[in-house]
């Protein structure tokens, strides 16, 4: 038997009972139902402030590598995050920032949740699209859609009660993983 496709989840949040967040532990959540295993990164807080004079393989500090191998060994990324400001929040650009200069993400499938209420989020999810064509990233269309979550919408234990967004949620976890599953197309020529 092989083994479960992974899905990175990042959440551009730091709050604690981030909306964000909690519509990726409900991914995490609903992950088995879709032959999938949804793995969250916890390390945010952690990494340093961008700096490309850190950015070698000679310097790279231990949270940077941390993100990258988990990166790495992922089949695709599911980013829920916040705005702020119009933008990505800064400790989740910073986090981006650092996947700029690796190839870790590089044709990685990778696409997002909105979770804003309607009408807001536009600017983040332009922020998000930017970088991640900087990093070389694929974006998988289908799977990036809005989900709007109320905190008042959330269940004992801070996960998504509504079946509907479930649902959604595993749907946008299939996409990725047989994105992820996808192998290149030799060139004919």
């Amino acid at each position: 038997m092989s083994a479960l496709p992974e899905i990175l989840l990042l959440s551009g949040s730091l709050r604690t009972g981030s909306t964000n967040e909690a519509v990726l532990r409900t991914a995490q959540a609903v992950a088995p139902s879709v032959q999938v295993r949804a793995v969250m990164y916890g390390g945010l807080a952690e990494l340093p402030h961008f700096n490309p004079d850190d950015d070698t393989d000679l310097s790279l500090p231990a949270p940077v590598s941390e993100l990258r191998t988990a990166i790495d060994s992922a089949a695709g990324i599911l980013i829920c995050s916040p705005e702020y400001a119009g933008t990505l929040p800064g400790s989740f650009k910073n986090l981006l920032d650092w996947t700029v200069g690796g190839t870790e993400i590089c044709d990685k499938p990778v696409a997002w949740i909105n979770a804003a209420a309607p009408g807001r989020g536009q600017g983040m999810e332009a922020t998000l699209r930017a970088v991640l064509g900087y990093t070389g990233a694929d974006i998988v269309e289908p799977a990036c859609v809005r989900v709007p979550v109320d905190r008042g919408g959330l269940a004992e234990g801070g996960l998504v009660a509504d079946p509907e967004v479930r649902r959604q949620l595993a749907e946008v976890l299939g996409l990725l993983a047989a994105s992820g599953a996808r192998t290149p197309v030799p060139e004919q020529g």
